[in-house]
């Protein structure tokens, strides 16, 4: 397989993955040899160390990867049958945000995520995986039609953010993900929402309302990113500026699932899911069998108050001199 481009913090990885690359290629050696197969336990525990302790920011270069595997490659690799539906019916299509009928197991599902793109041409087109207003009309039309006829959906989060143009807000950006995040608390179904790489402020928000919101190992999801967080606090967005930010913002899944913003985290291969995007399209397949079989027991009264008790429980503090609890502003 293919060594993955290195990350800013994965040096000492690369180097040893160069040397075990190389001397594999050596006739004499073999790839079997005693020697090769030491190096290779030494590069898994180097991995494994380095992996088991990411800073927030190394967590968040991880989630941005250029080989990190995208809403479509998980479809491609979960999913039978997809058929995808195109534009809101009002502006155009959106290719921020995709949709689509597709058969999982013995059960029909809608499939919504943010596509970001793998080559220059696609991540234009798809500006990054940020979406515009239409991409929010266009997914909450679908749901609408999916939790009509009880169809489970599943979505996958993978945004910086909403599309931050003029455009974009001379078409309403900021009221259709305000009415999507009202809207999604009203469907009548199961809805399963993943952050599969960077969760960023509303424009994550906009398709992650669900009776489950959960998120794989070496994702973010915030309020804001680092950069714009930077930006605000210290008036720059530099190499030191960024990290304080992530560490401030307590953004990665260990703190997210202790704080009760999310249900799970989904583990990824060691290494990153860039590494073994097979195997990460597996535990995440996995993952949505178990909660789907979870969620079909409920019905559909039990779904949305349950679902609108997650959310309520969410930003409240407990004040240690009364006992109370109260919202936190």
């Amino acid at each position: 397989m293919k060594t993955p481009q290195p990350l800013a913090f994965e040096t000492e990885i690369h180097e040893m993955e160069t040397i075990v690359s190389k001397l594999e290629q050596v006739p004499a050696i073999g790839g079997n040899s005693e020697e090769i197969k030491r190096l290779r336990r030494e590069l898994t525990g180097l991995i494994r160390k380095k992996y088991a302790n990411l800073t927030p920011w190394e967590t968040i270069l991880v989630s941005r990867h250029p080989a990190r595997p995208q809403m479509m490659d998980y479809v491609e690799s979960i999913f039978d049958e997809f058929v995808e539906l195109h534009g809101d019916r009002a502006f155009g299509d959106d290719q921020a945000i995709r949709c689509g009928f597709a058969r999982f197991g013995s059960n029909k599902v809608l499939v919504v995520g943010h596509q970001k793109g793998h080559t220059l041409k696609e991540r234009q087109a798809c500006y990054y995986g940020c979406a515009h207003p239409e991409g929010y009309r266009k997914a909450l039309g679908k749901m609408k039609l999916a939790a009509k006829f009880r169809v489970p959906i599943i979505c996958l989060i993978d945004t910086p953010g909403a599309f931050p143009g003029i455009g974009a807000e001379e078409r309403g950006q900021a009221q259709l993900i305000a009415t999507s995040i009202l809207e999604m608390f009203r469907l009548a179904t199961p809805v399963i929402c993943i952050v599969i790489g960077e969760g960023g402020s509303g424009g994550a928000l906009g398709i992650g309302v669900g009776d489950k919101v959960s998120m794989l190992e070496h994702a973010y999801y915030s309020v804001i990113s680092p950069e714009g967080c930077a930006g605000i606090l210290w008036k720059t967005a530099n190499e030191e500026t960024k990290p304080k930010a992530a560490e401030a913002l307590k953004l990665t899944s260990k703190y997210l699932r202790d704080f009760g913003v999310i249900d799970d985290v989904i583990s990824e291969p060691l290494g990153g899911a860039h590494r073994d995007p097979r195997e990460m399209a597996n535990t995440l397949k996995n993952y949505l069998q178990r909660s789907l079989r979870e969620l079909a027991v409920h019905s559909k009264e039990a779904l949305l108050e349950s679902r609108y008790q997650k959310f309520r429980r969410m930003g409240f503090t407990l004040e240690a001199s009364t006992g109370m609890t109260s919202p936190a502003m």
